[in-house]
């Protein structure tokens, strides 16, 4: 063989070995943590400017693409993926530097993403782009996917599982239906798998309805509160069976109110803690601002978690809205997969509430799900939950967790995660 046509197959040789670690490494960099990482900002539409944080998994694999994808969103709504579920529930670190046993990215790759915009680095350049509506809440995800994809094109056929908490079960039903007949319509390329909803909010009159009987039932309260609670609920039924969702929320308010004052500043989150650490709040506020934009290297006029109250305030009117019928159409007219996993001691968006609604959906395999068995789940011997199938949805009750099942019940939570994402043997 001449010289010169063995120079020429090493360079294509070359070249071929660098386009391949171009596709599949193309972004990782050192952030802040253990692993490789990617992050920045998207701009989903003028002056609108999306934050995500990559966490390529740290599993054995000879290659990352061999792991799903699984986003994370935030409830709140305002609340930032970036730090509360990335440090304080799922990513491989704690704010203190500590590693997290149980952390997602053991197993695959973690896209946190600050959505709405205005929640934690996300920003807009003018507060009228923040969004005011649950649509243009899944149309902002939708476009930052458009551009995810082209940053990352080698994700578009791995597949892809969103996770989410809290008001997320309003945000990602919607958001997954919106990327679903997006891909239907040739708009871009993503292997959706799953949706699975943390203590959602998704339908909030039925959260609110079932708050009273739980703190009854659990000595925290007595029947002069129950009766108290239960007037202030049946009056915010009123209102939203009139659609008038701004005087729901009001009333939503001062249940709140109420039951901090018979409980003695019970945790919302979970019934058997008192006095939320408002102290952790600051010190996540000053490590986001303070060693996590540095290391990221954040624009100095960025401030984590800045207009969080902004975006609050901006979705009112959407608060009390119920997300069932989104649902619905998830269930009935793609082929996602969909599941709930509700703690036993989360009051925000309590179980009973969550099973309520659930037993309002309408969709084909509606009667498989209710003929159905509850089963346990056993991990090391011990019961952590149950969980009931039918058609594309489950159901999955979890024990000795609150509203946060990621931090207060990891094990339970790692059985979750592995059955929705279909990774066994981990």
């Amino acid at each position: 063989m001449k010289k010169k046509t063995v120079l020429v197959i090493l360079s294509v040789a070359l070249l071929l070995l660098v386009a391949f670690v171009s596709v599949h490494y193309f972004s990782a960099k050192t952030g802040h943590g253990p692993g490789k990482e990617d992050w920045g900002f998207v701009d989903i539409r003028p002056g609108a400017h999306m934050f995500y944080w990559l966490y390529y998994t740290t599993a054995n694999v000879s290659r990352y693409t061999e792991r799903p994808l699984t986003i994370w969103l935030q409830g709140g709504p305002g609340y930032s993926a970036t730090g509360l579920g990335n440090f304080d529930q799922l990513g491989p670190l704690d704010i203190y530097g500590n590693e997290r046993n149980w952390t997602w990215v053991k197993q695959m790759n973690i896209l946190f993403i600050d959505s709405p915009l205005g929640s934690g680095f996300s920003y807009v350049d003018n507060m009228t782009l923040l969004p005011s509506t649950n649509n243009e809440i899944a149309q902002d995800l939708l476009a930052f996917m458009k551009e995810f994809y082209k940053l990352h094109r080698e994700f578009e056929d791995v597949p892809l599982h969103i996770f989410t908490q809290s008001y997320g079960g309003k945000m990602a039903p919607e958001f997954a239906l919106e990327l679903y007949y997006a891909v239907e319509r040739g708009e871009l390329r993503s292997n959706l798998k799953s949706v699975n909803m943390g203590g959602p909010w998704t339908s909030p009159i039925d959260s609110i309805l079932s708050r009273a009987a739980l703190l009854f039932n659990m000595g925290l309260i007595d029947r002069k509160a129950h009766d108290e609670i239960m007037k202030l609920a049946n009056e915010a039924l009123e209102y939203v069976n009139e659609e008038k969702w701004v005087e729901a929320d009001d009333v939503e308010i001062r249940i709140i109110y109420l039951i901090t004052h018979e409980t003695n500043n019970l945790d919302f989150y979970n019934i058997l803690k008192y006095d939320k650490d408002h102290d952790h709040e600051a010190k996540l506020q000053d490590f986001m601002r303070g060693t996590v934009s540095q290391a990221l290297g954040i624009p100095d006029d960025v401030k984590w978690g800045q207009h969080e109250d902004d975006i609050f305030d901006n979705l009112n009117g959407e608060m009390i809205k119920p997300a069932i019928h989104i649902v619905n159409e998830l269930l009935n007219e793609t082929n996602v997969k969909v599941s709930v996993f509700t703690g036993q001691l989360d009051l925000i968006c309590a179980t009973p509430g969550t099973v309520n609604w659930i037993d309002k959906l309408e969709w084909d395999y509606r009667e498989e799900y209710v003929k159905a068995p509850r089963m346990a789940f056993r991990i090391d011997g011990n019961v952590e939950g149950y969980e009931k199938s039918g058609g594309n949805f489950t159901l999955f009750w979890v024990n000795k967790a609150g509203h946060v099942v990621p931090a207060d019940n990891p094990k339970a939570m790692n059985y979750i995660l592995k059955k929705c994402t279909n990774l066994n043997g981990e």
